[in-house]
């Protein structure tokens, strides 16, 4: 093994040449990278970690979708109260806050379930990672910031439309 702050591919004609001047009966058959071993190593694990991405970047597109059928949902449903809010002075930037509290409350609570479900079944996938532990904090945080994210930017459509009902409309209704 030879370490090189330079290219090692320069390297390997010498190492051979100095390797047959010291040892004429070793011979350098396989001179490879460490970056080329581990590519290696790693290569039968890769179109497993393709499919896993690309499951999760639906599972994320659909948990999007259904948090945003949800919340528009609640807002249909809560529109009467909606509009009694916003004739009683609500401003919209209340009503927006109220939606969208409503969906980081429940994002949180699944964030929470769904991190506590993932520390426990950290050991099914322990044999693909290559690089980074089960349960490293940072994996951790990153998806939780972007489940959030995609909870709100999901809610925040239903949350605009709840902004728009007319406290008149929903008066004359009752």
């Amino acid at each position: 093994m030879v370490r090189t702050a330079g290219r090692p591919e320069a390297l390997i004609s010498a190492v051979r040449r100095i390797t047959a001047e010291l040892e004429p009966a070793a011979v350098v058959s396989e001179a490879r990278t460490v970056e080329q071993l581990v590519s290696e190593s790693v290569a039968p694990r890769r179109p497993n970690m393709l499919l896993l991405g690309i499951f999760a970047g639906l599972a994320l597109l659909l948990a999007s979708v259904g948090t945003y059928g949800v919340m528009a949902y609640a807002v249909n449903r809560r529109s009467h109260e909606i509009g009694a809010r916003l004739a009683m002075g609500a401003t919209p930037l209340d009503i927006m806050r109220l939606v969208l509290g409503r969906a980081a409350l429940l994002g949180a609570l699944g964030i929470a379930i769904g991190t506590a479900a993932a520390v426990a079944l950290t050991r099914l996938i322990s044999g693909m990672l290559y690089g980074v532990k089960a349960t490293d904090p940072l994996t951790f945080a990153s998806v939780a910031v972007v489940l959030f994210g995609a909870a709100l930017a999901a809610s925040f459509m239903p949350a605009r439309r709840a902004t728009r009902i007319s406290p008149l409309a929903t008066l004359r209704s009752e």
